[in-house]
């Protein structure tokens, strides 16, 4: 099995076999070119991990050669040959993205170590965008199942704000999917190759969530021995996610707000501003301009975050999604636990929708989930279901002509039509817009 591809481009024949003899007996593969069209070819048509030029070629300079190819094949490595005297066009091709130089004439045995090391850092860097495009790929918009009008329309809100700097407000319920948009908007932007940070900011205290965000230095409370970064400091030039950010102490709002005004920010202890360039998406299950009209968020903020939001649909209000991702996440954890990805009957099919899914996406996984790991049948019935689920879908049939339920569908659907806007919704049902925050609250909409 060959080490790694070398290609050597060099017009003086002798001197050209000579090394692909040697690097040849080392158990590498070596391709040959006399000039650099043909070595530009060769590239072309051969996955190479390093190439040796000499810097004088019948049609070009091996320096600037350097440069052409490094900009086409970045995790392709050069090793630049220069003759006796010009030393100075090495340290040139260097600064081109050369990975190191020779003068000819040297002991050819000076090759093979240097050889050694340009192949590892080639065959890493390939293993390293490999992995780039492997993350892109699980994390980009495709990624996104469904086809209903709903969820694509978020979709492609998502993409146009993604190319973009702008901070994002995500919002939906809980399950609905927002880090995985967070995580499509950061991959679809120019700061992909950065970190992509999130925090659930309701899963840790005011002080905790102040140092776990910002950092702290040494001695500033009882524990912190050493000057530790926080995570707007790791995400810098690259996004930082904020979950559940309704739930921030409102002292710590005014901390956030500094940071997305300045681009700078205080760590625990520290008197000297640390500066950043992170963009900001931020989401919430919370109706955060209500949130600010009441006290409970600061106002500017909210609009400071609110600069492009996107709501995203619940799963109840996307039925025609639930058989895909429900067939998607069997066959998922299906080939997880090694057993044949069973077929879903109409009525199995059926139960799944007229289930309310209040814990959405994130519901409907665990469940398949379960299923995939206890069912043993070829075809899944409704008892394949957890009983959940089964006495809900049950519940749903007995009340479906109750007037409770027929108030619920149609301020749901008003609430469609309006796009969420509650004070159109509560115009158009002609009642207070108090009233209709209570129903809201009452009908879990």
């Amino acid at each position: 099995m060959s080490k790694g591809t070398i290609l050597i481009i060099d017009d003086e024949d002798k001197l050209r076999s000579l090394l692909s003899r040697i690097i040849g007996l080392e158990g590498y593969t070596v391709f040959e070119a006399a000039n650099a069209r043909d070595g530009l070819k060769k590239l072309g048509a051969e996955n190479i991990d390093v190439v040796i030029s000499d810097v004088k070629l019948p049609d070009g300079n091996g320096v600037e050669l350097t440069q052409k190819i490094k900009s086409a094949y970045p995790a392709t490595e050069v090793i630049v040959l220069t003759a006796y005297g010009t030393i100075a066009d090495g340290v040139k091709a260097i600064k081109n993205g050369a990975f190191d130089y020779m003068t000819k004439g040297d002991d050819n045995d000076k090759i093979i170590p240097l050889l050694y090391r340009a192949v590892d850092k080639a065959q890493l860097q390939l293993r390293v965008q490999q992995l780039e495009k492997k993350v892109s790929k699980k994390y980009a918009f495709e990624s996104i199942l469904g086809t209903s009008k709903q969820i694509k329309d978020a979709v492609e809100m998502a993409k146009k704000v993604a190319v973009t700097d702008s901070t994002v407000l995500l919002l939906g319920e809980t399950g609905t999917g927002k880090e995985v948009f967070a995580q499509a908007i950061h991959y679809a932007s120019n700061r992909r190759n950065k970190n992509f940070v999130g925090v659930n900011c309701s899963a840790l205290g005011k002080d905790l969530l102040e140092s776990e965000l910002f950092g702290h230095k040494a001695g500033s409370f009882t524990g912190a021995v050493k000057d530790t970064k926080g995570l707007f400091e790791e995400a810098n030039e690259g996004t930082i996610f904020l979950d559940e950010i309704g739930e921030m102490n409102i002292e710590l709002q005014a901390k956030l707000l500094r940071v997305l005004e300045t681009n700078e920010f205080l760590k625990v202890g520290d008197s000297k501003p640390t500066k950043v360039n992170v963009r900001v998406i931020a989401a919430t299950n919370r109706d955060l301009q209500k949130e600010a009209e009441t006290g409970n968020f600061r106002s500017d903020l909210y609009y400071r975050l609110a600069v492009f939001q996107i709501s995203l649909p619940s799963l109840r209000e996307r039925p025609k999604d639930i058989e895909p991702l429900a067939l998607y996440f069997l066959t998922q954890f299906s080939e997880k636990v090694n057993k044949p990805v069973p077929q879903m009957s109409n009525e199995f099919v059926e139960k799944l929708k007229s289930y309310q899914w209040k814990g959405n996406i994130r519901e409907l996984k665990n469940a398949m989930e379960r299923i995939a790991i206890l069912s043993t049948n070829i075809v899944l019935v409704a008892d394949d279901l957890p009983i959940e689920i089964r006495n809900a879908a049950a519940d749903s049939a007995n009340s479906s002509f109750s007037i409770t339920e027929v108030e619920k569908q149609h301020i749901k659907k008003v609430l469609d039509y309006t796009k969420g806007n509650k004070t159109e919704t509560a115009k158009l049902l002609g009642i207070g817009l108090t009233t209709l925050y209570r129903k809201l609250e009452e009908y879990k909409l």
